[in-house]
């Protein structure tokens, strides 16, 4: 989709009067077949549009009335192009931005037990921070416990250690076999802890989404550098691109709505 810059002399045909012009004559020389050659060779002729060439040592200058650059501007088809791409690739960012908050949102707890709590839990296994969930298996005897099952037992005391750290409302309880946790019902105090976390994680949903708003928009402008586009179609796709981040804060309104519903139900 580049632009380019079209001479009108090289845009139009060899004008019939380069092969019928007067050329001057080298002494000695009564025929112009050589220079006929010359001229019937594509590679010649542009050189000799260009000046580049002459006659025997007499240059050749063409005189052009305008020498403006004709630009091709990009057709409706390749701003279509370029406009399903950009947004393609933003609205599957945002996709998963929605789904990074969605599954931040299970995190946090309510009055059931849900494996879903320990997700964000890591242990310092051997000097690495990992997932909870990649060294243990995590089950719910009950609507109020968690049972956690560590592959290697000598990771339980690590494991409890990091649920305490977590501080998601929970005392963990070691046997030396297992990990039970009790999910206690909600506080007053403890709902509305919550609830800001929930605020918080929305948010934090939202300014990624603001983020890929801006990439997308700075792909755009790259194009109208690149002479792709021009300012309006940069400022017409960019009011777009906004409607679609719109969308996609109000996906973000909707869960944590949904999820500050759970809490005050608990």
């Amino acid at each position: 989709m580049a632009l380019h810059a079209v001479s009108p002399a090289a845009a139009a045909p060899p004008p019939r009067a380069l092969s019928s012009a007067r050329l001057p004559q080298r002494p000695g020389c009564g025929c112009l077949s050589n220079r006929s050659s010359l001229l019937s060779s594509p590679t010649n002729f542009m050189k000799i549009q260009s000046g580049a060439v002459g006659f025997f040592g007499v240059p050749l200058v063409l005189q052009h009335s305008d020498k403006r650059a004709v630009l091709r501007h990009a057709t409706n088809e390749e701003i279509e192009e370029e406009k399903t791409i950009v947004e393609e690739q933003a609205k599957e960012k945002m996709e998963k931005a929605i789904e990074t908050v969605q599954s931040n949102f299970n995190t946090v707890r309510t009055g059931r037990a849900n494996p879903s709590m320990l997700d964000r839990i890591e242990v310092e296994y051997y000097g690495t921070p990992v997932n909870l969930k990649t060294i243990a298996q995590v089950n719910t005897p009950d609507a109020t416990s968690l049972l956690i099952q560590p592959y290697d037992k000598s990771c339980l005391k690590l494991i409890e250690k990091a649920i305490v750290a977590a501080n998601i409302g929970v005392t963990p309880s070691n046997d030396g076999e297992v990990i039970r946790v009790t999910v206690p019902p909600l506080t007053s105090d403890r709902r509305k802890e919550m609830t800001k976390t929930v605020a918080k994680l929305s948010e934090e949903g939202k300014v990624a989404i603001r983020n890929i708003r801006r990439d997308a928009i700075k792909a755009y402008d790259k194009l109208e550098k690149e002479k792709k586009l021009s300012e309006d179609n940069v400022k017409d796709l960019s009011a777009d691109l906004q409607k679609i981040t719109d969308e996609y804060m109000k996906k973000v309104e909707a869960i944590q709505k949904q999820k500050e519903q759970e809490l005050s139900k608990v």
